[in-house]
């Protein structure tokens, strides 16, 4: 598998080799190979970096230099460019953050130099198409302004015919800074909008935020879970285009029915015609199977301009599309070509999976459903939320999309929620969530706090962006909703924002809830009627669809911060609420020590250190408590900084798990379960069950088990104990559930096996058990209660319930023995426990290697043998070796923190 370089090492080397190439390289734009066909040419080479002068030492009296042109990368940011330089030091190692927020504070230029031919000049039709400038951005071709952007989620599409030269041609693009462009406006106001996380830095006044001002992504300045560097540059490609007859610029596969026995589909191309006349539209399918056919044909007269030109065609017996765990993933290819006198004029592809999905929503006695429907089943959402992957974007890889969300999949997820405070992913994130049937819930890029939507041009701003990336997205099978926001709508009814102004300016109040309403419930909801294809709109998350009151458990969904969040109720509280659909949850931890040791040196780790505290962005750094206020709680006071993090992780898990198969059991009440986060934008503390270099937590690997198809779960509360199973698979199953109660030596007080029949979609009660009933006199210091579910062609499924918490608990000390093997498919890891082991960890330390299964509780007697995947020699991986259990976490005096108070 594939690993990440140590933070920008690797990436700064190559970054620097591109940067060798000679600076006056052009790119040289030949003739397209078939007349009147459309040219088409990326600019992703000989680029020039450097900060405008006029900026260069206002804003960082250090700065020497940094007005000189240099090698940039393409597409890239200003802090990459400025990193694989060597002008500035890794931004995600030690503390460097506060002094780097000059860059911010800085406006920045890129140019280079692209020789296009008589053809291209001479061309009827033109184009720059620029998909990411971050933000504030004025573009000059040839030393004219053709552009000034401000919106980085914007496709900018730049009519160019005339502009062109034979030969070389400049393009240059001048970044602004988007705090120094908007403080004077924001600081203007008299009453202010509520922003989102306050800089500590000093780059702008904690009272007036600008991000909520710009489209731009809000995480760049600072989330409670990353840094604050807030970019520039040109984050996604430029291409430019010519062509003399007409450009194919969409194709969109509309799935107007889907059934099991016909796809009736209309394929609609978006023409931009140069020279009008009649054309054709040949439209091509290829099956998944690789069958390739003519769908359907038109001829018509097109005009000069933009036009839509739809085609019906049915598909009969389709192969449909499932989410992972419901079916396979077959995806049809389809080809659309513009003809002109049986010539191909210009051609567009694009891949999608044939199936049906709503957003069911039915009344009952409790208030009203939330269900995600796909090809006719319910389908439980099981998953995580996701966050961006990199604070620069241009520098995530496809590698390494697919290696989270291929663990999200492995993990028995089915959905994630890509969230509204980042950016757009790009085409690979959903084209790897078409092929392994993670649905996806997509935010429009809407973070927190309030917008400017009282102003008709950022409204229309955002409606252009809507239509550009809805148009971008629409085709891709795994996205089954569109949300306007992440928790707008309850920041405004219920944390004081919407109070706080109506008290202060109840004119401007009412205008700014207005604006709100119109974009949200408005402006949004009619760009997802027009161009997603039947996809249902959700205003805010949490919402009820604009419905007075917001997150409850009656009607939509819901966003639970109790625990974890203010008032820091036990995670046992999860089990107090039960929603229609849990669009948010989570507890924190920190990520393994491999991870840790690439960013802070061992000397610095202590939970109150400055390195430690950089990384912990909760509380401005402080929450660090809130994290020792939870692992007290279960289990007392962590020894050293190597169990808090250990600690930290087996908490995690443990109360996500319950919280997760609380909603399960649930059903069909409850649909949904996503906790949030599924992933890292950088390494450090958070709530993510996989960092940022891609390895799994502890949660990750419970994830794998509390997900599972069919489960067994025990849910303990106020002294009783309720099993269920619960099964998401459409067919019935049989199989056999047993109890045993046994004390941490492997005594058996207590052994019942029962079978049980496991309906499809499905919540099965097997008991409730009070405490006194399965303890029956027995210490429930030394006890536990085990339960398992076996069923044919199912993973096993056990939960252990505990009487107590486990500070209080007389664990047994070193109750696992660990030996490793080898046979002819690599080394493989023998656990046998002479004890209950609870939490049982397994690592090896700095080394490459990867662990089948972790995070285990094992039963007296039992053994389990592990497959390790590693290039290391088996007595490389031998002494590496290290296996942690709760025993050892519970059996020390604490040095947790410094010896001095910093």
């Amino acid at each position: 598998m594939q690993t990440r370089p140590t933070t920008f090492a690797a990436f700064r080397a190559l970054r620097i080799l591109k940067g060798l190439r000679s600076l006056c390289l052009v790119v040289l734009l030949a003739n397209a190979a078939a007349a009147h066909a459309v040219d088409r040419h990326r600019l992703d080479q000989a680029w020039e970096f450097r900060q405008v002068p006029s900026t260069a030492q206002a804003d960082n009296p250090s700065a020497n230099g940094f007005a000189t042109w240099r090698a940039a990368s393409m597409p890239g940011t200003v802090h990459t460019d400025l990193l694989a330089h060597g002008l500035i030091p890794d931004p995600y190692v030690g503390a460097p953050e506060a002094g780097l927020q000059w860059i911010g504070l800085a406006d920045w230029e890129y140019r280079t130099t692209f020789t296009s031919s008589a053809g291209m000049r001479d061309a009827v039709r033109s184009e720059l198409t620029l998909d990411g400038l971050d933000t504030f951005a004025d573009v000059f071709l040839n030393g004219e302004k053709v552009l000034e952007a401000d919106n980085a989620f914007r496709t900018w599409r730049i009519p160019v015919q005339g502009r062109l030269r034979e030969g070389a041609n400049e393009l240059r693009v001048v970044l602004r800074s988007p705090i120094g462009r908007l403080l004077p406006q924001v600081q203007g106001m008299p009453h202010r909008i509520a922003g989102n996380y306050p800089s500590p830095y000093g780059d702008e006044p904690r009272d007036a935020m600008t991000a909520n001002f710009v489209r731009k992504p809000g995480y760049h300045y600072g989330w409670d879970w990353g840094p604050r560097y807030v970019t520039a540059g040109i984050w996604r490609p430029v291409q430019v285009s010519s062509w003399d007859l007409a450009s194919l610029q969409d194709l969109q596969i509309r799935q107007d029915r889907v059934t099991e026995d016909v796809a009736e589909i209309t394929a609609i191309a978006t023409v931009d015609v140069a020279t009008p006349g009649e054309y054709g539209i040949r439209v091509w399918r290829t099956t998944p199977e690789g069958r390739r056919t003519v769908a359907t044909v038109r001829r018509l007269a097109l005009p000069a301009g933009i036009s839509r030109v739809p085609q019906t065609f049915r598909i009969t017996r389709p192969t449909r599309w499932y989410p992972a765990g419901y079916g396979a993933q077959p995806l049809y290819t389809f080809e659309a070509e513009v003809l002109k006198d049986e010539r191909i004029a210009d051609h567009r592809s694009t891949r999608t999976g044939l199936r049906s999905v709503e957003l069911r929503r039915e009344r009952d006695v409790g208030g009203q459903g939330f269900a995600f429907v796909v090809n006719d089943i319910p389908v439980f959402a099981k998953g995580a939320n996701s966050i961006p992957f990199d604070m620069f974007p241009s520098r995530v890889t496809p590698a390494q999309l697919r290696r989270v969300l291929q663990s999200a999949v492995d993990a028995n997820m089915n959905m994630v929620r890509s969230w509204g405070g980042g950016y757009y992913e790009s085409d690979a994130f959903y084209d790897i969530a078409d092929e392994l049937g993670l649905l996806v819930w997509q935010d429009f890029m809407f973070g927190g706090g309030m917008q400017p939507a009282y102003d008709p041009e950022f409204r229309a701003n955002v409606v252009a962006e809507a239509h550009d990336q809805v148009q971008r997205l629409r085709n891709h099978p795994s996205i089954v909703l569109w949300c306007g926001n992440n928790e707008e709508e309850i920041a405004w009814k219920y944390w004081g924002h919407g109070k706080t102004l109506k008290d202060a300016d109840p004119v401007f109040a009412a205008k700014v809830w207005d604006g709100y309403v119109q974009l949200f419930d408005r402006d949004l909801r009619r760009v997802v009627v027009e161009e997603a294809g039947g996809i249902a709109y959700w205003p805010s998350s949490p919402s009820d669809n604009m419905a007075e009151a917001a997150n409850t458990t009656a009607a939509g969904d819901m966003h639970y911060w109790e625990v974890w969040g203010n008032p820091a109720r036990p995670p046992s509280a999860y089990l107090d609420i039960t929603p229609r659909f849990m669009s948010e949850y989570g507890l924190q931890a920190w990520p393994v020590r491999r991870t840790i040791d690439s960013v802070i040196a061992r000397g610095d780790q202590r939970v109150d250190s400055a390195p430690v505290e950089a990384h912990q962005k909760f509380l401005a750094g402080k929450g660090n408590e809130r994290l020792l206020h939870y692992i007290r709680m279960e289990f007392g006071e962590p020894k050293d900084f190597g169990d808090f993090v250990y600690l930290s992780q087996v908490m995690q898990a443990e109360g996500i798990g319950l919280a997760a198969r609380h909603h399960r059991t649930s059903r069909p009440h409850t649909m949904g379960s996503l906790y949030w986060q599924l992933n890292d934008v950088w390494p450090g503390a958070s709530w993510s069950g996989i960092d940022w270099f891609g390895r799994w937590k502890a949660l990750q690997f419970h994830a794998r088990r509390f997900f599972a198809p069919v489960a067994v779960t025990a849910l303990r509360k106020e002294g009783r104990t309720t099993v269920s199973s619960v099964s998401d698979r459409t067919t019935s199953r049989r199989g056999e559930w047993r109890l045993r109660v046994m004390d941490l030596h492997g005594r058996v007080l207590r052994d019942e096996r029962k079978p049980v029949d496991v309906p499809p979609l499905s919540v099965v009660r097997l008991g409730t058990y009070a405490d006194a009933e399965l303890l029956g006199g027995a210490d429930p210091a030394r006890t536990v209660a085990v339960f398992d579910l076996n069923v044919a062609g199912e993973p096993a499924s056990r939960e252990v319930v505990y009487f107590t918490e486990a500070k209080h608990i007389a664990w047994p000390s070193s109750p696992v023995s660990a030996r490793l093997g080898h046979d002819r498919r690599g080394p493989t890891l023998d656990l046998t426990a002479d004890a209950l082991a609870r939490a049982v960890w397994v690592d090896f330390g700095a080394l490459d290697a990867e662990i089948a299964d972790n995070a285990l509780t094992l039963l007296p007697g039992e053994r389990v043998t592990l497959r390790i995947s590693s290039a290391a020699a088996p007595d490389v991986l031998r002494d590496a070796l290290h296996v942690s259990t709760l025993a050892d976490a519970l059996s020390a005096p604490s040095s947790l923190r410094s010896t001095a108070t910093p």
